[in-house]
């Protein structure tokens, strides 16, 4: 027999760029500092989205970032930033740091999703099935009762939804989920008719503005994207690409223009900004735009109440603009946050033209108000089944509670599912006298386990508003009851 040889290759070589040029990244997390947060530092080369995986990367695991400092310039990335864990704490779990050290180490910044950091946080998806799932993108006009009818069509379909992920902003809906279908092998023909069914739904009458018009001009989409191995909802993957489903879900919302209000229009009166207003101070959401003409920049500010994920949302929704981001410091106090940013279009251009800056700065306030979800926040946990989110959301709407915010997640045989409700006339806060009745009520629930939770300062209560929903806790637990007994004697 012939000798087969390979060519020698040196196993050094591949380190010889880092040995010559010296580490594309480096990472420093620094617990010694300050007595009060945990201080990360990026040094790497720079590439376009990169301060976005950056980001990425700190929300994934829950962190608030309180202070951070950018430059880009000279193709070399480098950023600071001051963060906390959920708790306001420095960060304490090695876990957690060594994961942050491996994603930002990494030369494209984010981790492999199946690889993923999860915790036990159902807004945050993991990847906790094995078998193959096929996600669903829907945006549409959103009204009341749409995500209930949404899943009533999956549950019809004898599909199981597994995990979730929908907004509802200036009359438009975005929603992100990943279905089982056990009836099938998920062929071609049999997911065109899940499509055409859900686009029937989106496509039904509602209401019109009025100008005569539909908020988003009639655009209805319902979109498949095949089977995920992994089971993993934290990125969706399109073609060789996985997206982030938040930044997805900013994406889609971007798509069908929810920074223009209802009425918004051609003839529509100039926007004043947003009136989204701090607790306490009376101070609203800013966004405006200078130009920087000695650096070619323009500068961004933003100053807004605070919030996890804020520069998270904000830097998305300028990469997905096509904006470079070369400078940026941001810094929370008080509750408070202020942001500002040094970008230039991705052909090398400043904001020239008013209309341009207008539509950067309706984008930005819609990026932040999109998660800012008021009402109060219902959180269900049951044995999970196929119609389980179609009972849930339908008795929510039977009973006067639009869902304008959902996050649903399957851990094991459970359904973990949360939700923002507010009553249908608009009303963003429920009395806590009916909150408190409600959680008594479902408490004792079984195999359904509820918890209330009042996201906004509670107003003064008031027979009008709380003698429509007195009796809501206790319909919601027999309803849920007969539902669940219904489907035990089925099977």
């Amino acid at each position: 027999m012939k000798k087969i040889c390979w060519p020698y290759f040196d196993p050094e070589f591949d380190n010889l760029p880092e040995r010559i040029y010296g580490p594309t990244c480096r990472v420093c997390i620094d617990n010694e500092t300050w007595e009060d947060c945990t201080i990360i530092k990026v040094d790497s080369v720079n590439k376009q989205g990169l301060l976005l995986e950056v980001v990425q990367v700190l929300t994934d695991v829950n962190l608030t970032i309180t202070k951070s400092y950018i430059s880009s310039d000279a193709g070399w990335f480098m950023d600071v930033f001051h963060v906390k864990d959920e708790h306001g704490n420095k960060l304490t779990d090695q876990n957690v740091i060594n994961y942050i050290q491996k994603a930002l180490s990494t030369s494209t910044g984010t981790p492999d999703s199946s690889k993923a950091y999860t915790n036990n946080n159902p807004t945050l998806f993991s990847p906790t099935n094995p078998t193959d799932h096929t996600t669903i993108e829907m945006i549409g006009t959103d009204r009341p009762g749409l995500f209930s009818e949404i899943s009533a069509a999956l549950a019809d379909l004898h599909c199981n939804i597994v995990e979730a992920h929908a907004w509802s902003h200036n009359a438009r809906l975005a929603c992100v989920a990943q279905i089982s279908d056990q009836s099938t092998d998920h062929n071609p023909r049999r997911l065109a008719t899940i499509e055409d069914h859900l686009i029937t739904v989106l496509r039904a009458t509602t209401a019109l503005s009025p100008c005569g018009k539909e908020p988003n001009n009639g655009q209805q989409e319902v979109k498949t994207i095949g089977l995920l191995g992994s089971g993993d909802l934290n990125y969706v993957h399109q073609g060789t690409m996985s997206i982030n489903v938040e930044r997805r879900l900013h994406q889609l919302m971007l798509s069908v223009r929810d920074f223009d209000g209802p009425n918004d229009g051609p003839e529509s009166s100039p926007r004043t900004p947003l009136g989204l207003y701090s607790e306490g101070e009376g101070r609203k959401t800013v966004v405006w735009i200078e130009s920087c003409e000695e650096k070619g920049y323009s500068m961004v500010s933003i100053e807004c109440k605070d919030r996890r994920r804020l520069m998270f949302d904000t830097v998305c929704t300028l990469t997905d603009m096509q904006y470079v981001i070369f400078h940026a410091s941001a810094s929370a106090q008080d509750g408070y946050a202020f942001q500002e940013y040094f970008i230039r279009h991705i052909d090398g251009d400043a904001l020239c033209t008013q209309s341009e800056k207008e539509r950067v700065i309706k984008c930005l306030e819609a990026a932040i108000e999109r998660r800012v979800s008021e009402g109060i926040r219902l959180e269900l946990c049951a044995d999970d089944r196929i119609g389980l989110l179609s009972d849930i959301t339908r008795v929510l709407r039977e009973n006067g509670l639009v869902v304008v915010r959902a996050d649903v997640a399957t851990q094991g045989e459970k359904s973990v599912n949360a939700f923002y409700v507010r009553d249908i006339s608009g009303n963003e806060v429920v009395d806590m006298d009916f909150v408190e009745s409600m959680k008594r009520e479902l408490m004792g629930s079984n195999p359904i386990d509820v918890q209330v939770k009042n996201d906004t300062r509670n107003r003064p209560s008031s027979p009008e508003r709380s003698s429509p929903l007195s009796n809501f806790g206790d319909m919601l637990k027999s309803q849920l009851e007969r539902l669940s007994n219904n489907f035990a004697k089925i099977k």
